[in-house]
Formats: C-alpha cells, structure tokens, sequence
C-alpha cells in the first residue's frame, strides 16, 4: 500500500500551516485508502500571530509541537523520515510554509529554505518521488529543482514574478486547477491563494491528492 509523507509549518494561516487545507490534504488521503504520516521541523517559529487581532504577539513557539495540534499528536520530526517507507510528499501552504520552512515572505526571490526543510524535502526529490505543493508552498520549488521547474501560485503578479525570477516557470491556474511537471514529478494548486471559501479550495486539493497518488 501506498503512504504519503506531510510536512506541516506550525497551526494557523497567519503563522503556519493552513489548517483548511492541512485537514483537506489528509481527508483525501484518508478518503483514497492511503496511509500517511505527519512530519514537521522541530524548530522556532519565524513569530507568533494572534489570528483574531492579525497582530504579532510576544511569544515564542515551536514548530513541530503546534503542527502537532493538526495531526492529533501523532508526527514526527523531519529528522526521522525512512524515505524508503514513503511514495510521495504534500505540503500544504499558509504562511508557516513561506516564514518557517523559508523565508520568502521576508525576503522574496531572494529566499533560502530552513536547513531543515530543504533536507527532508530533497530527500524525496534525490530518490524521484512526487511532492505536491499547495498554496504558498509553489515557490519553494525553483530553489528545490532548479531552472524551468513548473508550477503556479495561481495568479498574483508579484508572487508569480517571484517564482520566475527564482529561475521556474510559473503557470497561471484558477483555483479548480493543477499544474503538472512531469518530467521532475511537482504537482502544485493555488487552494486559498485563491480560494473563497473551503469549498473552492477542496477543488484543487482533491485533484492534487489524486495526481499525487497517481504519480507514486
């Protein structure tokens, strides 16, 4: 049987995983008869967001131990990934995945990818397995593959400028669409990039947990 790696950047769009599209991700998963594990960096948070106020508060928090509140306890540090045990990787976006596992949201085309991140994430690409991507988490993949990798963020200028000035090829896409680039196995959706409501972003979730699948 097939199983899916999931690496989470905290709980809460403002400051970590979205968690919509995090639970999303795994009722696809869990709906296709496909076992998974939850992984996150056990690290600090870039800053810790009030998501009532929207305002930074003063407080420090780990990542791993928030995405702990998604996945119910059980995950794991990405330091105790077995890649032979794994098919395939999805990273659901929210902000956690552009100021925790980089820094794209400080530093735009000229991010860098958490040490951490970077080495679980490239563990999956080195043995040629898919990774999707999900809202904000696209623009990790011109540092991961390199030059003409495909992807999209959906439709934001600035963002998709970004991504192309990283060296990817960015392709526009609504919110009911995947990109595909088959020849390195990426499998990216925009979900609330674009998405109005949790019903919108389920769209591109679904289909992406399906290609996922089918590219495993």
């Amino acid at each position: 049987m097939k199983k899916i790696a999931v690496l989470l950047s905290g709980c809460g769009v403002f400051d970590g995983s979205e968690i919509h599209e995090a639970v999303l991700t795994l009722l696809a998963l869990s709906k296709a008869g496909i076992n998974y594990q939850c992984f996150a960096p056990d690290m600090p948070q870039l800053h810790v967001v009030n998501h009532l106020s929207g305002e930074v508060v003063t407080e420090a928090r780990n990542v791993l131990v928030e995405a702990a509140r998604i996945a119910r306890g059980d995950i794991k540090s990405t330091t105790d990934l077995e890649i032979s045990a794994f098919d395939g990787l999805i990273i659901p976006g929210g902000l956690g995945a552009a100021k925790n596992l980089c820094n794209f949201a400080l530093l735009g085309a000229d991010m860098q990818l958490a040490p951490a991140a970077s080495h679980f994430i490239k563990q999956f690409i080195d043995a040629d397995k898919v990774v999707g991507f999900i809202c904000i988490a696209p623009v990790m993949i011109p540092r991961l593959y390199g030059k003409g990798a495909k992807g999209t963020i959906g439709a934001d200028a600035d963002t998709a400028n970004a991504f192309c000035a990283m060296g990817g090829e960015h392709i526009k896409a609504t919110v009911a669409d995947i990109v595909v680039d088959s020849e390195r196995k990426i499998v990216s959706t925009p979900a609330y990039m674009l998405a109005g409501s949790i019903a919108e972003a389920n769209i591109g979730i679904e289909k992406l947990v399906a290609k996922v699948l089918e590219l495993a």
